[in-house]
């Protein structure tokens, strides 16, 4: 019997998906432990806050870029087993955080899981599915807005309707966490599809180093930024403009998910480079919309810029996964480490803009990202139009 035949794709791809659950949990959670630990919690300031959530994110690159070369040497499975211990170790931190150095310590500790999980699982859907890329990838990534929308709303009625404290919340993450590693138990697991194809270590190093590479990472620090920098810190930047924010990105989580779900009929009219196009437009459009709108008004302008931020982290990947699969878990890796890097950097600064102004100030700021993506992914879609005329 081969190896093939002892692999069971769909649970390894549901295991996956409940491992990225506990990712994308942890980010609802940490918005609404915005005010816990802000001002009129524990006392800290929106800058000291941005500082203790920002190692979620480099926490997150770090892992990345370690796991990235080390997946195809320790495997898969080996990856996914340093995740789940991460996780909970960075768990039990949170629960004991009282401050704004513990509070970044447990923050390090759940970045570096969240680095590990997507360091593994996105090159083995890759192997897993390697005529649908696209499609499985952004299936699996459903499952990071789908979690922020559980987490958005468990805190909510968590904490808001139940009135129970912080630490029940945050202990609920142990549910996903303990049924993805019972998933994972005992399952063979694919090697990955740049070992598959018998491309060297030299030439999936070497593959780092073209323009294209260059140019859609890149590409990667403005998508990252638009997407998850604005949704990290919902909770500050709408909280004079609406009265529940979390439900703000519960709403445009909920949106992210459900076109996720359906990313294969999109693929197949649109091609990567045109999705991506398509989705720095409702992006722009969406931020734009978050700073002349108010009330409940402002669900218009978070379901216009869900549109536009729905498809833009699987679709990096899988861009490069079609475009450069001699880049292998490497090349994945590297995309998703230099995307929480933004993420690290733009918290702190979108802090420093919310103290010293406020939150509408900080959103216009950001919709320059989209704009220059708009610009940067229209060259992209007439080079790549250019490049399949030519084949």
């Amino acid at each position: 019997m081969s190896d093939a035949t002892l692999i069971n794709r769909r649970k390894l791809f549901f295991a996956s998906c409940m491992a990225l659950v506990v990712t994308s949990m942890t980010f609802a959670i940490r918005a609404r432990l915005e005010t816990v630990f802000g001002v009129e919690g524990i006392g800290l300031s929106a800058k000291q806050i941005g500082l203790a959530f920002t190692p979620a994110f480099w926490g997150f690159t770090l892992a990345m870029m370690i796991g990235g070369p080390l997946v195809d040497s320790l495997g898969i499975k080996r990856i996914t087993q340093i995740a789940f211990f991460t996780h909970a170790l960075g768990i039990v931190a949170t629960l004991l955080a009282g401050s704004m150095w513990t509070l970044f310590g447990a923050t390090l500790l759940i970045g570096i899981g969240n680095g590990f999980v997507e360091a593994a699982l996105n090159p083995m859907i890759a192997s897993l599915y390697p005529d649908q890329k696209t499609k499985m990838l952004n299936r699996f990534h459903v499952w990071f807005p789908g979690g922020i929308v559980i987490g958005s709303i468990l805190a909510y009625l968590v904490m808001d309707v139940g009135g129970m404290s912080w630490q029940v919340l945050v202990g609920l993450l142990f549910i996903p966490l303990v049924i993805y590693g019972a998933l994972f138990l005992g399952q063979k697991f694919p090697k990955t599809e740049r070992v598959e194809m018998g491309i060297s270590q030299g030439d999936m190093w070497k593959s780092l180093a073209t323009p294209l590479f260059g140019f859609i990472a890149f590409c990667m620090l403005l998508t990252a930024g638009t997407e998850l920098g604005t949704n990290q810190r919902i909770e500050a930047l709408l909280k004079d403009v609406i009265d529940k924010p979390l439900l703000v990105l519960a709403f445009i989580n909920g949106i992210m998910a459900l076109g996720r779900a359906f990313a294969g009929p999109v693929a197949h009219r649109l091609s990567t480079s045109g999705m991506l196009l398509f989705s720095a437009i409702f992006s722009f459009i969406g931020l734009w919309l978050f700073t002349v709108l108010d009330g409940n008004m402002i669900f218009l302008a978070a379901g216009v810029f869900a549109v536009g931020i729905t498809f833009f982290w699987p679709t990096m990947l899988s861009f490069v996964a079609e475009n450069i699969p001699q880049s292998g878990a490497l090349g994945l890796s590297v995309m998703g480490g230099l995307g929480m890097l933004s993420v690290s950097i733009i918290l702190p600064l979108m802090g420093y803009i919310i103290d010293d102004s406020s939150g509408v100030a900080a959103l216009k700021y950001m919709s320059i990202l989209p704009a220059i993506l708009i610009a940067l992914f229209a060259g992209l879609y007439v080079y790549m139009r250019k490049r399949e005329g030519a084949v």
